[in-house]
């Protein structure tokens, strides 16, 4: 369990929030979905992140509300070679069966 984090009685975390986020601009072939599981393990984040027909990426992301601001900054940079248009951030509800950080395909 994160560090501060608080538990309800049933056992799951009320402080959780969750977001998907939709990346445009040159974002794939270019290593962008590796850096974002890189940045999100580090945050302790869990989730996904998968390429998109459009050339966008989607990541969803759960964690506590100032990792996921930090993630979201990161989102907005990239990595090196991305060239980020667009960041578009939408709350959703938290998924606990959640482990990890993945690439889906």
């Amino acid at each position: 369990m994160p560090k501060g984090a608080s538990v309800c009685h049933d056992g799951t975390m009320m402080d959780q929030k969750a977001i998907t986020v939709t990346i445009g601009g040159r974002v794939q072939g270019v290593g962008y979905r590796y850096a974002v599981i890189h940045v999100a393990q580090e945050l302790g984040l869990v989730g996904w992140v998968q390429n998109m027909p459009n050339g966008s990426v989607k990541t969803w992301a759960q964690g506590h509300e100032p990792v996921l601001e930090q993630f979201v900054a990161f989102l907005r940079e990239g990595p090196r070679s991305a060239r980020v248009r667009s960041v578009d951030v939408f709350p959703v509800e938290p998924d606990e069966s959640l482990r990890g950080f993945v690439v889906r395909s």
